[in-house]
C-alpha cells in the first residue's frame, strides 16, 4: 500500500560546499547535483560549457568539487580492512601514492568507485562519490565495523577539494607553493604550503583526461574561497576558467573515464564495465572476488562497455536503446554527447560481448530515429604524452 507525501512535507535542503556564494556571484548556473547545489556552467560572456571544455583541454580550467566524500581508515587493521572491501590491491601503495579502486558487492558490482590514499602504514584516505556518501559510510561500516585495530570515520566536512585540470596546471599552481609539482607523479600526493594555506594535500590525479591535480583545504569558506581565488588569478595569464558539472562530464566521457549510475552500478559488474585493469583477483580473498572469478572461468562477461561514434546525424544520450543494423534491441547508451574537442558525438554503451569482439556498426534510437554509429576504441582522447 502507498499513500501520498502529506502536503507540509518539504524537500530536504540542498547541502552547499564553501563556495556556493562565490558560483552565485559569478553567476553560474546551478543545478541540483545528487542533493547538492552545484555550478553546471558559467554562462557568462564568452563563456559556457564549451569554453570552459575547450579550457581544460589547451590551458587550465578550475573545478569546485568539495561535494565529494572523504572517508579515513585508521589503525594497524586498517589495510587488513581496505584490502576486504575494494577491488584493487591497497598493500602495493607507499606513503603518499594512490589508486584507482571500487567498492564492490559479493556479485562484483559496484557500490561505488573511489580513490584510495595511503597516508601512512595505518592511515588510509578514500574518496567516494558525493550521490553516493552516506550510503557507502554506512556500507563500509556494515562491512568492517567489527574488525579489530580500525577506527572508521567520515571526514568528509573537514575538506573542501579544487580541481586545477589542463595541461598548464601545473604552471599555475607552481605560482603559489614551493611544493616540488614536477617530483609528483600521476596518482601520488604530498602536503605543503599553498597560497599562504598551511596543510593543504596536493595530489596529481584527475577526471578530465589531463594532467592536473586535486587539492584539499580546510572546508571553512574563508580558506577555501581564498584558494580558489588565487589558483584562479594564478592562472589568468592560461586562460584559466571556472568549470562546471558539465564541462567535468564531458571531459571524462571524451577520456573514456566511467560514471557512478551509468558504466558503473549494481547492475553492471566490474568485467562488463571494462575495470578488470584495476582488478587484483590474486591479492586473496575480497567481497566480489568469487563471484569475478567464476565469471572469468565461465569466458568472461556476457556484456561489455564499448565506445561509439555517431556515423550519421545524431546524439546518442544516455539511456537510449542501441540496436544491431537488422533493428533488434541489443543494448543501451550509458553515457552520450557531444563531444567538445573532437567534434563529433560520441556515446558509451553496453551491449552483448559478441557485438563488441565483431566490431560491427550498431544503430541507437535517437527518439524514434535510428541512426547509425561506429564502434571506436576507448578512450576517445588521450592528451600527448610530454
Amino acid at each position: 500500500m502507498t499513500t501520498s507525501a502529506s502536503p507540509t512535507a518539504t524537500a530536504a535542503p540542498l547541502k552547499k560546499t564553501a563556495l556556493n556564494a562565490t558560483h552565485r556571484a559569478r553567476k553560474a548556473r546551478m543545478v541540483d547535483f545528487n542533493g547538492w547545489d552545484m555550478p553546471v556552467e558559467y554562462p557568462c560572456p564568452g563563456g559556457g560549457l564549451i569554453a570552459e571544455h575547450m579550457a581544460v583541454r589547451t590551458g587550465v580550467g578550475l573545478f569546485d568539487v568539495s561535494h565529494m566524500g572523504e572517508i579515513q581508515f585508521r589503525g594497524p587493521g586498517a589495510l587488513a580492512a581496505v584490502q576486504h572491501i575494494t577491488m584493487n590491491d591497497a598493500s602495493k601503495l607507499a606513503d603518499g601514492q594512490a589508486h584507482y579502486s571500487a567498492l564492490l558487492t559479493p556479485e562484483g558490482t559496484f557500490v561505488d568507485d573511489i580513490l584510495v590514499h595511503r597516508l601512512g602504514a595505518n592511515d588510509y584516505l578514500l574518496v567516494v562519490n558525493a550521490g553516493t556518501k552516506d550510503s557507502d559510510f554506512a556500507w563500509i561500516r556494515r562491512q568492517v565495523g567489527g574488525r579489530p585495530g580500525v577506527h572508521v570515520a567520515d571526514y568528509s566536512s573537514y575538506y573542501s577539494q579544487l580541481a586545477l585540470q589542463g595541461p598548464r596546471a601545473q604552471e599555475t599552481l607552481a605560482k603559489l607553493t614551493k611544493v616540488d609539482l614536477a617530483a609528483i607523479r600521476n596518482y601520488w600526493f604530498t602536503w605543503g604550503t599553498v597560497a599562504g594555506i598551511a596543510n593543504v594535500l596536493v595530489a596529481r590525479t584527475g577526471y578530465s583526461g589531463e594532467d592536473g591535480f586535486e587539492v584539499y583545504t580546510p572546508s571553512d569558506e574563508a580558506t577555501t574561497v581564498k584558494m580558489w581565488e588565487a589558483l584562479l588569478e594564478a592562472g589568468a595569464e592560461f586562460g584559466i576558467r571556472p568549470c562546471g558539472l558539465g564541462a567535468r562530464n564531458t571531459l571524462r566521457l571524451e577520456a573514456g573515464m566511467s560514471l557512478y549510475g551509468h558504466e558503473i552500478s549494481g547492475e553492471i559488474n566490474v568485467f562488463e564495465a571494462g575495470l578488470a585493469r584495476w582488478l587484483k583477483l590474486d591479492k586473496g580473498d575480497f567481497l566480489g572476488r568469487d563471484t569475478l572469478l567464476a565469471i572469468q572461468e565461465s569466458g568472461g562477461p556476457k556484456r561489455k562497455i564499448v565506445g561509439l561514434e555517431m556515423v550519421e546525424r545524431g546524439i546518442a544520450r544516455d539511456g537510449y536503446s542501441v540496436l544491431s543494423l537488422s533493428g533488434e534491441v541489443i543494448g543501451r547508451v550509458t553515457s552520450g554527447s557531444p563531444a567538445p574537442f573532437l567534434k563529433s558525438n560520441i556515446a558509451l554503451a553496453l551491449v552483448p560481448t559478441p557485438v563488441a569482439e565483431s566490431g560491427a556498426d550498431v544503430l541507437v534510437d535517437v527518439r524514434g530515429n535510428r541512426v547509425r554509429a561506429k564502434q571506436v576504441p576507448l578512450p576517445f582522447y588521450k592528451r600527448a604524452k610530454k
